[in-house]
């Protein structure tokens, strides 16, 4: 469980020490979890000519920079009093 120690700046003005914002459900642990993942995409390569068509650090980026624009958005339509439960997943 992730819970917010202390709020140091207004980066992030409707969270409050003590607040809960990380919850782990034991449904979702593998049976064996193993310490590192790795892929070999040479198969996909060799047998599909698949290629990637960007990085996993762009895909990264792309994906934090979206959570953020509905973090945005969530948090102008709750400045002026709507108030929409925040999805837990998108």
């Amino acid at each position: 469980m992730g819970i917010v120690e202390a709020v140091t700046d207004e980066v992030a003005p409707y969270v409050m020490e003590g607040d809960v914002i990380v919850r782990i459900d034991p449904r979702y642990f593998r049976p064996a979890e193993v310490a590192t993942l790795l892929g070999d995409p040479s198969k996909a390569r060799d047998r599909l000519g698949w290629v990637p068509e960007i990085s996993a650090q762009s895909l990264c980026e792309e994906m934090v920079a979206e959570d953020l624009k509905v973090a945005k958005r969530h948090a102008l339509l709750n400045a002026h009093a709507y108030h929409i439960p925040v999805p837990l997943e998108f």
